[in-house]
């Protein structure tokens, strides 16, 4: 019995030691790297099992820092062997959502072909990449449904053009007219309602913090414009 308590309490004792040793090092880390990532705050902290670097989560982003937080390593790790990006992978497996939790219906809804592939797209109409997005990729792009969500984060006027693009008789028609043709949509009615706010609240959420971002149906994203060999890859790697 004796023996059982002391085996037990020296059990205790070791779980208390790595804890407070793990609690001394992100210490340390947040101690000397938050203060030089410009406002930004570290959302957590893990031990690698490479080079005794640790992970560091900041928005959407994996930086890595030693044990003593001195030195802070902004790139890309890779596997030697296998050439595998670890980062990426580790980007993509934290940032990603479900997609059945998607306010669909606060979206614009295109179907193109067979419709038989998902994209979920955040745009703000006054960004150049998503126009010029729409203008290539996203109109070469075939058997696919796309939901746009109007995403305004540039401007006040974007929060205007949204609106009166989503009051529109025809709301897709009148995002592509704006988008690809530079036509702008009659001026909505003032008592026409939108979803504006709640997809800048949800575009806060999933931490999209620049447009264009792309979702995919497996919860992955790509943040930014891509081409359509890009696009058209990773939708067939998607199972």
């Amino acid at each position: 019995m004796l023996k059982t308590k002391i085996a037990v309490l020296a059990a205790t004792a070791m779980m208390a030691s790595c804890v407070g040793a793990e609690n001394t090092t992100e210490a340390a880390i947040r101690k000397n790297i938050e203060p030089r990532l410009g406002g930004a705050k570290i959302e957590s902290i893990t031990e690698t099992p490479y080079g005794g670097l640790y992970e560091l989560r900041v928005g959407t982003d994996i930086l890595y820092a030693d044990k003593k937080g001195e030195y802070l390593f902004i790139g890309q790790v890779y596997d030697a062997k296998t050439s595998r990006n670890i980062t990426k992978a580790r980007v993509e497996d934290l940032n990603k959502i479900k997609f059945s939790d998607l306010p669909l219906a606060s979206a614009l809804k295109q179907v193109k072909g067979d419709g038989k592939r998902v994209i979920a797209v955040f745009e703000d109409p006054n960004c150049g990449y998503c126009k010029r997005l729409r203008q290539t990729t996203l109109k070469e792009l075939d058997n696919v449904t796309i939901y746009t969500f109007m995403y305004n984060i540039l401007s006040e006027d974007s929060f205007v053009k949204s609106k009166n693009i989503w009051c529109a008789p025809n709301r897709v028609k009148a995002w592509d007219d704006w988008m690809v043709n530079g036509k702008l949509p009659p001026t909505a009615p003032a008592s026409c309602e939108t979803p504006n706010d709640k997809i800048v609240a949800l575009g806060q959420k999933l931490k999209i913090q620049g447009t264009p971002a792309i979702f995919f149906t497996d919860g992955t994203r790509i943040p930014g414009a891509v081409d359509l060999a890009g696009l058209e890859a990773k939708l067939g790697s998607i199972k």
